[in-house]
């Protein structure tokens, strides 16, 4: 179970620390092109996402590195499904059905990684 996180969590803190970091650092402009919805958010909102994002990943592997508050994982993993669950509202709010197979996918491997991440409490 411990290489099963291992695998989830590597793979989820690389996705959402890059996502995170663009939506952190890029301003609008740059960011539109892969996230359309940005106009429809206020930047402040963005940055908070990407920031809540970065926060996450770092979750995913700090505390079971560290052997401190190992139990951070899990809620870290929690909270980057929630961030997708979200995300799956905002895109089917603008109709945009054929762009939620990503979130789905992160919300399921996600789910996983805090089962998973249960077993190292």
């Amino acid at each position: 179970m411990h290489v099963a996180y291992w695998v989830l969590a590597v793979l989820l803190a690389v996705f959402y620390a890059y996502s995170g970091g663009k939506k952190l650092v890029q301003d609008r402009d740059r960011l539109r092109p892969m996230m359309g919805w940005v106009d429809q958010v206020p930047m402040a909102r963005v940055r908070a996402i990407g920031a809540v994002e970065v926060l996450g990943a770092l979750g995913l592997l700090l505390p079971p590195l560290t052997g401190v508050a190992v139990g951070l994982a899990v809620a870290a993993a929690i909270g980057l499904a929630l961030v997708q669950v979200g995300a799956g509202a905002l895109h089917l709010s603008r109709g945009e059905v054929r762009e939620i197979g990503l979130n789905v996918a992160l919300l399921v491997v996600a789910a996983v990684a805090a089962w998973a991440a249960a077993s190292l409490v």
